[in-house]
């Protein structure tokens, strides 16, 4: 299952400009009934305060001491100069060769004030910038207000029409400014943000292609909306838009002297082409970025974290190929680099060129990512309890980073991480603990939409899985066919389909299906991807359904096939499942000694995996094995290993269908429930375990 995602992230290094740090006390009251400025007794607002229980209420209600017939008194001695916009975090004012008037200062020292305050105050803190208008303020200082309000508004309230009439108006006045480009193309920037949250995709399209259209003079800013357009085109599935953008900024950055960034995009094309399969066009593209890296005379921060972005890559290239043993020296090479970053402090001083305002991700989120990749190679590889320990180390990351940063690339991390380790648990045999984590995944869906859209598929195909190790095959064929209509990726939906054929092969009566769906996974001929993990399941599952039929022959040959692929890529359960399925055949065939030198190191590796259904399997056979041999003492103890792995099965697939999660087998459509009812026990039987 691969749900590993391609990401466009280019996150905005903060500019940051010599601050005049010249402080004012300015002597203005703030009026708490309506939350405007007062000055000389006057309410911006017109608002009289004539009754003095309002004014005692709305002091009790902020707690402030009341101060007066005008509400509490406000000293603003922290107010400071401000060099840019609010994107960055704090509300700042407009650069001037003139100096700001006293009450703009004292309206931003206020907003700033209860903006930052504890919880934040993002009312009082709307209303001191509302009152800047009752000013009449010139043309710089209207945009950059409506900028601001419209910012607040957005990131903190749901006031989602306000924010969008000042973002809007920001973007409009800021146009007909020159010399203005800092506002300009913020508001652009912020507002096509809007407009996409908004699912008003087609609003948001417009204004990037304005602004990237008249910043051209601007390289910062050119490079970021076209980033920015980009992504927007890559979210729609539009990757060919999306490529032709990063090439034109490619482009760009090269004629503006930043190999740096020239690389940040050349890299972000590379990712797209490959979720096309243009492996032709990646190859030579990753060359030349690797060149450029290694050739390049920089900060070495932003030249490791661009190997961290090449190597990531390369890697998730060989996973989504179902390379596990290809990728190793990659992967190593990976890890080694992200304990180089990790080593290095961050350099306080910025890029002389403006187009090289950037980097890929924050250190943090890189040492996540690589957890992540080296989490979906021990899981493809059957290293499970490696895939455990670097989940834990991961997850635990990524609630510290949660609690500083909600970024929704946070979200998506903790969901693939998810994804991954529910499937280790269903096969180390933590049903309960697996379905607890499909539970989680469905609330944190529940949060985004954005989130559920692009994991729906992979959420579905989890419950099918989990309903396969409890035994509901009519469950896990409804969970399988609704992953199928929600996903277009055919590593997936080549997954799904092998796994639907393994339920149709054990209810042993669904043969015109089944053979619907062996005719479009065949291996032998059209085989719809290149992933080599995938082919070798493929054969194990035409291996599995000849068994069944007691064709024992044709099996060992897809057997083999399977055994042979699996081999050369070091996929563990691939070849465990393998070779006790070919024990079982060869018992059959009454060949004991062949079917001894099979299943013993079944046992083996499925131990080391650990796999426990495979363990119950070889455990029952070699109990069986050892008996027609006549070797007692050697079946006493198979039939010892086999009852306590059956016990253990037995426990978790009662604890499992005992949680009120187990009513998500039912649920096919829509949104997953909020709210799930208790079970009162099992309903399913262990007698597919065998």
């Amino acid at each position: 299952m691969c749900s590993c995602k391609y990401v466009i992230v280019a996150t905005v290094v903060s500019l940051q400009h010599p601050e005049n740090t010249r402080k004012r006390m300015l002597s203005l009251s703030y009026c708490y009934s309506c939350g405007f400025i007062l000055k000389n007794g006057s309410c911006y607002s017109s608002c009289w305060l004539n009754a003095s229980s309002q004014i005692h209420a709305e002091n009790k209600r902020e707690s402030r001491p009341a101060e007066g017939k005008f509400g509490g008194r406000l000293s603003i001695v922290n107010v400071v100069y401000f060099g840019f916009s609010l994107v960055f975090g704090r509300l700042e004012m407009a650069a001037s060769t003139e100096a700001p008037e006293p009450w703009y200062l004292a309206l931003l020292g206020f907003a700033e004030h209860f903006r930052t305050s504890s919880p934040p105050k993002i009312r009082l803190c709307v209303h001191c910038l509302q009152a800047v208008f009752q000013f009449k303020p010139p043309p710089r200082v209207e945009a950059r207000t409506h900028l601001q309000l419209g910012s607040v508004l957005y990131r903190h309230t749901k006031n989602s029409e306000l924010a969008q009439t000042h973002l809007e108006k920001a973007w409009f006045i800021s146009q007909q400014i020159s010399q203005f480009d800092d506002v300009k193309f913020e508001a652009a920037s912020i507002l096509s943000e809007f407009y996409c949250q908004q699912n008003l995709v087609d609003s948001a399209k417009p204004v990037l292609r304005k602004a990237i259209q008249i910043s051209q003079q601007t390289p910062y800013w050119h490079c970021r909306l076209l980033f920015q357009l980009a992504q927007l085109h890559a979210l729609e599935k539009d990757l060919v838009s999306a490529c032709d953008l990063l090439g034109v900024g490619a482009e760009y950055a090269r004629v503006m002297g930043s190999e740096y960034t020239r690389v940040l995009f050349l890299l972000s094309k590379g990712m797209l082409l490959l979720m096309e399969r243009k492996l032709s066009e990646v190859h030579p593209l990753l060359t030349l970025c690797g060149t450029i890296v290694e050739n390049w005379q920089g900060n070495p921060i932003q030249k490791e974290s661009l190997r961290v972005f090449f190597l990531v890559l390369h890697v998730t290239h060989y996973l989504d190929a179902g390379q596990v043993k290809s990728v190793k020296p990659c992967l190593k090479q990976l890890q080694q680099c992200i304990q180089t970053i990790s080593t290095l402090h961050d350099d306080e001083i910025l890029p002389t060129n403006p187009a090289a305002l950037f980097h890929w991700l924050p250190k943090e989120h890189m040492c996540v990512l690589v957890y992540l990749v080296t989490v979906m190679h021990s899981m493809q590889a059957g290293y499970l309890e490696k895939a455990q320990k670097y989940t834990d180390k991961a997850l635990m990351q990524l609630e510290k980073l949660k609690m500083l940063d909600n970024s929704p690339i946070l979200s998506m991390f903790q969901v693939i991480l998810l994804e991954h380790i529910i499937m280790c648990r269903l096969v180390t045999g933590h049903k309960a603990t697996a379905l607890q984590e499909i539970s989680q995944v469905c609330q944190l869906c529940q949060q985004s939409p954005r989130l559920f859209t692009n994991h729906a598929a992979q959420l579905h195909t989890l419950l099918g899985l989990y309903c396969i190790s409890v035994n509901c095959m009519d469950n896990a064929e409804a969970q399988f066919t609704a992953a199928l209509q929600m996903t277009t990726h055919q590593e997936l939906w080549t997954f799904i389909v092998t796994n639907l054929a393994s339920v149709y092969i054990r209810e042993g009566n669904r043969h015109q299906e089944l053979y619907s769906l062996l005719e479009r996974i065949n291996p032998d001929h059209n085989f719809p991807v290149s992933s080599h993990c995938l082919r070798a399941a493929a054969f194990y599952i035409r291996g599995l359904l000849s068994f069944f039929q007691g064709r024992y022959n044709e099996a060992k040959r897809f057997l083999r096939e399977t055994l042979k692929m699996s081999n050369a890529e070091d996929l563990n359960r691939l070849t465990a499942c393998s070779l006790v399925l070919l024990g079982h055949i060869f018992f059959v065939l009454g060949n004991h000694r062949e079917s001894n030198n099979m299943v013993v190191p079944a046992m083996q590796l499925a131990s080391k995996i650990p796999d426990m259904s495979v363990q119950l399997w070889s455990s029952a056979l070699l109990k069986d094995l050892n008996k027609a041999c006549g070797n007692t003492m050697d079946a006493h103890e198979a039939a010892q290993m086999h009852q306590n792995f059956s016990q253990q099965l037995l426990q978790d697939h009662i604890a499992a269908c005992s949680l009120p999660e187990h009513n998500l087998i039912s649920w096919t459509d829509g949104l997953p429930p909020v709210q799930l009812q208790p079970q009162n026990g099992p309903t399913t039987s262990l007698a597919s375990l065998l």
